[in-house]
């Protein structure tokens, strides 16, 4: 009987390499974003209206913790509010979730 475990496909050493270098790009722009909402210079209103690439993957949760005067237990009860889960991405938000959550930072 044949066993059903799926594997990755293989990758050359380049390709590895590339996603590697990508993986640290995206790491690097999201610590810049999340310094950014931490100091003030941008909102997390202005990162859900027009979110760049980089974010798109990131968690929700994860970069509520970055805006100034918002801890874990207000972030969960601001995506409870908003019935959003806290393994949601930013891409991965409909537009009423992203709606909601635009109100609740410009009210």
């Amino acid at each position: 009987m044949p066993t059903l475990l799926s594997q990755a496909p293989s990758r050359s050493l380049d390709q590895r390499l590339d996603a590697l270098d990508r993986a640290n790009r995206i790491r690097v722009q999201r610590a810049q974003l999340k310094r950014a909402l931490k100091s003030g210079d941008t909102t997390f209103d202005q990162v859900l209206i027009d979110p760049p690439d980089y974010v798109l993957t990131a968690k929700v949760y994860d970069m509520l913790l970055s805006v100034p005067r918002l801890g874990r237990v207000r972030v969960g009860r601001l995506l409870t509010q908003c019935r959003i889960s806290q393994a949601k991405t930013i891409g991965g938000l409909s537009e009423r979730q992203r709606g909601e959550l635009v109100d609740l930072f410009n009210s």
